[in-house]
C-alpha cells in the first residue's frame, strides 16, 4: 500500500544518518529506526525557550475554555475544525458548512469525504473519554485508528507499505516491517511517553509524534491517528482539559515543511528543527483557539442580551445555550434538552427566527434551524461578528 506526500529535497535519495551511521535507503524498510529516547539532546536552550512560550499559550487556552459554562459548546465545534484540517492533510477534502450541518443531523447521508472527516471527530471525542479511564498506549492508537478507518484493523502484518513522491511516484520512505518488530517499537514508544518524565511533556509529544509516524504501525490512517494522539497526550499530561487544540490548522498551512522536517529527523537526526516546529504549532494554535473561544463567549453574551430583551417571555439561559451547542439544530434537540414540548419548541424557534437569531433551511422532510452568526464565527478565521439590530 502506498501513501503520497508532497516534494522535499531528500525524497528518493539514499543518505547516511549522521548521528547513528545508518545507511538510510528510502526503498528499503527502515527496520533500523533508532529507539527512543533520541541519542542527542532534545532539550537545547532554543527548544526550552520555545517550550516556555508554548506552555504559556496552552495555559491561556485553558483559562479561556473555563469561561464557557456549557463545555459542549466547545466540544461540538472546535474539534470539527481540527477534523477538517487533519483530514485535508491526507487529501480528504470537505467544507466547514457540510461538517457542521451533518455533525448532528443525518451524517450517514453525507458525502464520503464528510463522513470520513466526521469519523476523525468521533475518534478524537472517544479518545478523550477513554483517556480518563486508562493511559495512552498502543491500544489507544489502535482504537483511534479503527474509528477513523471504520474497520477492525490491527498492527500491520504484511509488507509492501511505502510512501511515494506526489509528482514522480518515487518511494521516499519505507517504514519498518514485521508485526513483531512493529509491536516492539510501539512498546518502546509507550515507555518513552510514560517513563521519560525528565523531558518536558511538550517535547515528549513532538518526539513521540515523529516516532509514531516513522513506525507507521497501521496500513492506513497513521497521520490522522498520530495527530489525535498528540491532543490525547496533552490531556493525559494535564496541559489540556478538552480536545480543543486546533493543531492541524498550523500543519495544513505548512504541510511541505511538516513532511520535510519529519524526514530530516530520519535522514539527519535533525531533532531541533522538528521540535521547534511542533512547539510553534502548539503556541500558534493555542493562541488562535483562545481568541476564537473569547469570540464565542462575546457572541453568547450578546445573544443572551438580545433574546432576553427582544423575547423576554421565552428567554432562558438554557434556550440560548442549546442553539450554541450545535450551529444547526432541530425541534427535537429542544425537546430532548427539556426546553418544552414539540409545539412549544417549534414556537420558540419560530420566534428566534423572527428576532433575527436563527435562519431556516429545509432538507428533505427535515427542517433545520441555523444559528447563522455562530456558524459564520466557527467557519471563518476572523473573530468579528455583526451585532443584532
Amino acid at each position: 500500500m502506498c501513501t503520497v506526500y508532497p516534494y522535499h529535497p531528500y525524497m528518493g535519495k539514499k543518505r547516511k544518518n549522521l548521528h547513528t551511521s545508518i545507511d538510510f535507503d528510502p526503498a528499503r524498510p527502515f527496520n533500523e529506526l533508532p529507539p527512543l529516547p533520541p541519542a542527542i539532546d532534545v532539550e537545547t536552550k532554543a527548544i526550552l525557550k520555545k517550550c516556555v512560550l508554548a506552555r504559556a499559550a496552552l495555559a491561556g487556552l485553558q483559562q479561556a475554555a473555563a469561561l464557557i459554562p456549557n463545555q459542549d459548546v466547545l466540544i461540538n465545534s472546535i474539534p470539527l475544525r481540527e477534523a477538517k484540517d487533519s483530514s485535508e492533510i491526507e487529501n480528504i477534502v470537505t467544507t466547514n458548512d457540510k461538517l457542521f450541518r451533518f455533525a448532528n443531523i443525518d451524517p450517514e447521508h453525507a458525502d464520503t469525504a464528510t463522513r470520513e472527516t466526521l469519523l476523525y471527530r468521533t475518534a478524537l471525542l472517544k479518545g478523550h473519554q477513554d483517556i480518563r479511564a486508562r493511559p495512552l498506549t498502543t491500544r489507544t492508537a489502535l482504537e483511534v485508528c479503527r474509528v477513523i478507518k471504520a474497520t477492525d484493523l490491527d498492527i500491520r502484518r504484511t509488507p509492501g507499505v511505502a510512501l511515494l513522491h506526489k509528482q514522480t511516484g518515487k518511494i521516499i520512505y519505507t517504514p519498518p516491517e514485521g508485526e513483531g518488530l512493529l509491536r516492539e517499537k510501539m512498546a518502546n514508544w509507550e515507555r518513552f511517553i510514560h517513563e521519560q518524565t525528565d523531558i518536558d511533556p511538550l517535547i515528549r509529544m513532538a518526539v513521540a509524534h515523529y516516532q509514531f509516524e516513522a513506525i507507521h504501525p497501521f496500513a492506513d490512517g497513521n497521520g490522522r491517528t498520530g495527530r489525535v494522539l498528540n491532543i490525547l497526550f496533552l490531556i493525559e499530561q494535564g496541559l489540556l482539559d478538552l480536545p480543543i487544540l486546533y493543531l492541524s490548522q498550523y500543519i495544513n498551512n505548512r504541510r511541505s515543511e511538516y513532511y520535510r522536517l519529519l524526514l530530516e529527523v530520519t535522514t539527519q537526526q535533525a531533532w531541533q528543527p522538528w521540535i521547534l516546529y511542533v512547539l510553534d504549532a502548539v503556541e500558534n494554535t493555542a493562541s488562535w483557539t483562545k481568541a476564537k473561544i473569547w469570540a464565542i463567549k462575546r457572541l453568547m453574551d450578546h445573544t443572551v442580551r438580545h433574546v432576553s430583551t427582544t423575547l423576554p417571555k421565552i428567554y432562558s439561559r438554557e434556550l440560548v445555550e442549546i442553539i450554541f451547542e450545535q450551529s444547526y439544530c432541530r425541534i427535537s434537540d429542544l425537546v430532548t434538552a427539556g426546553i418544552g414540548t414539540r409545539k412549544t419548541a417549534a414556537s420558540y424557534l419560530a420566534q428566534l427566527i423572527g428576532a433575527g437569531v436563527l435562519g431556516e433551511q429545509k432538507i428533505g422532510r427535515e427542517k433545520l434551524y441555523i444559528h447563522t452568526k455562530f456558524l459564520e464565527l466557527l467557519i471563518n478565521d476572523g473573530n468579528e461578528f455583526e451585532a443584532y439590530a
